[in-house]
């Protein structure tokens, strides 16, 4: 089995790219990569609400949900971002009660809206990490591009803005836009110029 790596919710960002779009920033617990993945609004709002401790006036889904396991005895142990095919995440929530264990499949940005809801611990596989995440060197202020095998496309659902189309900058200058993007915590625009410089390695 694949190995796990932890992650934190470090942020939520708007996505200029796609209009009523987030970009949720995930970071290795005790690690410098970050792995940006885009959410739509209703579950940004979600993961926010949560995040905030702001109780809405009627439950939504998530609550829903949260109170649907607790009513049967089940709790949620982890979420696991499990794969990536084509530019699309997929998660396992993992839910327990006394006597097993289940895995059901789920949209990340779900998954992380019910982890939040039940303080589980969210993780990813290191194939995930080791295709889609950016590595900040926090040491000496560089950014390091992680090499993968193949093209990783996290925003390929983006409609991309005007000018902002990588295929004409030199290797060189994509590493100092990415390095600019990331001290500048856009990570959705970070994603894109990732996405450039892995199809060229």
């Amino acid at each position: 089995m694949d190995k796990t790596i932890e992650l934190e919710i470090l942020g939520l960002t708007s996505n200029n790219s796609q209009s009523g779009s987030f970009t949720l920033v995930l970071g290795e617990v005790d690690g410098r990569r970050r792995l940006p993945i885009v959410i739509g609004m209703f579950e940004a709002q979600a993961i926010a609400i949560e995040i905030e401790k702001i109780i809405p006036n009627r439950p939504m889904t998530h609550d829903l949900f949260k109170s649907f396991s607790s009513s049967f005895n089940f709790t949620i142990d982890q979420i696991l971002i499990s794969q990536m095919q084509e530019g699309v995440f997929y998660a396992k929530i993992l839910c327990k009660n006394a006597s097993k264990v289940v895995e059901i499949d789920a949209r990340p940005s779900d998954a992380i809206a019910i982890a939040v809801r039940f303080e589980a611990p969210i993780f990813s596989t290191s194939k995930v990490m080791s295709e889609a995440s950016i590595e900040v060197n926090e040491e000496d202020g560089k950014i390091t591009q992680q090499k993968t095998s193949k093209p990783s496309k996290v925003t390929s659902t983006s409609k991309s803005s005007p000018g902002d189309s990588y295929k004409d900058f030199s290797l060189e200058k994509l590493n100092q836009l990415l390095e600019k993007a990331i001290d500048s915590e856009d990570y959705e625009k970070a994603a894109r110029i990732r996405d450039e410089i892995n199809k060229r390695n």
